[in-house]
């Protein structure tokens, strides 16, 4: 995985977002698409259109306006809509990460959205990864119901197509794309032996509470109680 780094520019971090992201297996081919917002307002760079992620340099990226407007680097790839939209009714998103998982894709072509089946479903913001409707790739109407199915979650399915996963940096949509093909296999094996226990509405409440903190604070160190021949005797971990 790609940690993010100050070292390294934004344009840089997309293009090595998209690289990991067929790397891992969670796309394919020039299908799916990676974009981040730019210190410039109002812009963002997504990957080019129809061009083999191992060929796209920094400097290729598309630089797209919020207003629509296309101003420098490759022609950018047909989903910059998705990505605009996005960016307009989420100021917390930095990175989006637009792929076509196998098993997520497969859900997504039932049209289906995931339950809280498994506790990290709430990891995502709900009691479910909603799927958005169907509409013809590339569209304004794709966007809008992506846009609708992302509210308050970090990713979503959509109908017949594939994913879209947001995050505070590249890297985090990035880690929410790849985690939520995860589940969709899990989901999609747990259907083929039966009926999912979806968690009761409490059950999601509290995961729910417990994951607005998850990951947000790192104790230098904290103890643990070991068990054997040193039973009983404290012992500090570095976190």
């Amino acid at each position: 995985m790609i940690p993010p780094s100050a070292g390294r520019t934004i344009r840089t971090r997309v293009v090595e977002a998209a690289l990991e992201m067929n790397r891992s297996g969670i796309n394919h081919g020039t299908s799916g698409n990676v974009s981040a917002r730019l210190e410039d307002p109002g812009m963002f760079v997504i990957t080019p259109t129809a061009v083999p992620y191992d060929e796209v340099a920094p400097g290729s990226l598309s630089r797209v306006s919020l207003a629509g407007a296309w101003h420098d680097g490759a022609e950018p790839s047909t989903e910059w809509r998705l990505h605009r939209a996005i960016y307009e009714a989420r100021p917390d998103v930095e990175g989006i990460v637009h792929a076509h998982p196998l098993h997520a894709s497969a859900v997504a072509c039932l049209r289906l959205a995931i339950p809280a089946f498994h506790y990290s479903v709430p990891m995502f913001g709900g009691a479910d990864i909603r799927c958005a409707p169907y509409a013809p790739y590339g569209t304004e109407a794709l966007a809008r119901a992506s846009v609708q199915a992302l509210e308050d979650r970090r990713a979503c399915l959509m109908s017949n197509h594939g994913i879209v996963a947001i995050g505070e940096t590249v890297e985090e949509a990035l880690r929410w794309a790849q985690q939520l093909e995860v589940l969709a296999a899990m989901f999609l094996a747990a259907l083929s032996a039966g009926s999912p226990v979806i968690l009761a509405e409490p059950d999601v409440a509290e995961l729910l509470a417990k994951f607005k903190t998850y990951g947000r604070s790192r104790p230098a160190t904290r103890e643990i109680r070991r068990s054997g021949g040193s039973a009983g005797r404290a012992r500090a971990l570095r976190g």
